[in-house]
């Protein structure tokens, strides 16, 4: 059959680059018939047309001139990573009438309102489903399938490098550090493993998430994080003590109260009972649930990175792409048209467990408990051991806010016989 043709032009050959290319290449027939239209790789920008790849590609589509590729495209697919010059590349692209693919969770993230607008008043199309979950589908039912419905929850794991990290401190007893270096052997955490551990990249992915979801422009700095540079060896096995397993998890939800609905996005470790599904969600796996009002529950499990697995995601939004150009019609820009209100951190609701080392002498949890009640906190479950002149304490509460949580904090770090805390973690069953 005669496919019309669209010039695409490729930036970035690492390890999704390399493999979007080898699939375009090998597959170009296949991808032809599936939409209509023959997906032309014109060439492939990249910082160094030397350098060694996993994948051999044809030299003579490697280039450094990514401006003047960019020019000349009908679709930019971009995996080049961080903000510059992927966003100017982006919007030159965008301005040009040119559609755009990216898997850059930090550019969406930063940047997405300002690629959406640019899009929307040419009648391009951003298309950005490998950016949250790998090789996962999640933006499109978000963004399609679940249209119709009211979505009230996202939760899962978004972040593979930190659950491979966890799981084999659950698993294997190793420490961070040592569960760190095999990460790190094995490719998954990179050089500088700080966008991972630090909970930066699942804070990316949880402002996709939730500005998806609630139909909100949520902003990157309003999404609170937390890393798992704080979990130890001691947490990992005082969870194993309850039947329970650690986990850094991203939360986007919908909040009611008297002045309307706010929408609350956040990364944090989280204790889950050994029997919830995310328990189980192994080595470098994402899973992520949504609960919507009509649909009930649904989760999403699979590969969140790899080449050839996030490979799948950006052909898939380039085949959808294809489409569009093949049935005409403007693209379609993400809706954000509830506008709700941001929930401050400290509005969020949830129990917690408190691990603390106090002096070992009477009265001392008389006290302790007495700064719960102070501040509100209600205490559901006390445990206590001893060892030597001080005690330790592990203190589980109802349901609270963040705030009073923070206010009892502080209050126990004031505290004279409050020698230190030692951990804390959100519980969630």
């Amino acid at each position: 059959m005669n496919y019309r043709s669209l010039r695409i032009a490729l930036l970035g050959a690492g390890s999704v680059g390399a493999q979007v290319a080898r699939l375009l290449l090998e597959q170009g027939d296949e991808l032809a018939a599936r939409s209509g239209a023959r997906l032309e790789l014109v060439g492939i920008g990249v910082r160094d047309v030397e350098a060694k790849r996993d994948v051999e590609l044809p030299r003579e589509l490697l280039t450094d001139d990514l401006a003047t590729l960019v020019a000349g495209a009908d679709v930019v697919v971009e995996l080049l990573g961080g903000i510059e010059p992927a966003r100017s590349l982006l919007l030159d692209a965008i301005a040009a009438g040119a559609d755009v693919v990216t898997a850059n969770k930090a550019l969406v993230a930063a940047h997405g309102p300002e690629l959406f607008e640019a899009a929307e008043a040419v009648g391009a199309q951003v298309a950005y489903e490998a950016a949250v979950g790998g090789a996962i589908p999640i933006i499109r039912p978000l963004e399609q399938s679940l249209a119709g419905d009211r979505v009230l929850r996202v939760m899962g794991i978004v972040n593979g490098t930190t659950n491979f990290i966890l799981d084999r401190m659950h698993t294997q007893g190793a420490t961070l550090e040592e569960a760190l270096r095999v990460a790190t052997d094995l490719g998954y955490a990179e050089a500088d493993p700080t966008a991972d551990v630090e909970g930066f990249d699942a804070a990316s992915k949880a402002t996709i998430l939730a500005s998806l979801a609630f139909h909100t422009v949520v902003p990157a700095d309003r999404v609170h994080r937390e890393g798992i540079t704080g979990v130890s060896a001691e947490m990992v096995a005082q969870a194993e003590r309850t039947g329970r397993v650690l986990k850094l998890v991203a939360i986007c939800e919908r909040l009611g109260g008297p002045a309307g609905d706010r929408v609350s996005a956040r990364v944090h470790p989280v204790s889950l009972p050994a029997t919830h599904p995310l328990a189980a969600v192994h080595e470098a796996k994402n899973a992520i649930f949504v609960t919507a009002e009509a649909a009930g529950d649904l989760m999403f499990y699979g590969a969140g990175a790899g080449g050839p697995e996030t490979a799948s995601a950006v052909l898939g939004d380039l085949v959808s792409i294809a489409r569009r150009h093949v049935l005409g019609g403007p693209g379609s820009p993400p809706s954000s048209h509830a506008n709700l209100a941001i929930a401050a951190f400290g509005d969020v609701l949830a129990r917690h467990e408190l691990a603390l080392t106090v002096a070992d002498r009477p009265g001392v949890l008389a006290a302790v408990a007495g700064l719960f009640a102070e501040h509100g906190v209600s205490v559901e479950s006390v445990r206590q051991d001893a060892r030597d002149d001080e005690a330790a304490l592990v203190l589980g509460t109802h349901t609270a806010s963040e705030a009073r949580i923070a206010a009892v904090l502080a209050a126990l770090d004031a505290h004279d016989d409050v020698e230190r805390i030692d951990s804390v973690i959100r519980l969630i069953d």
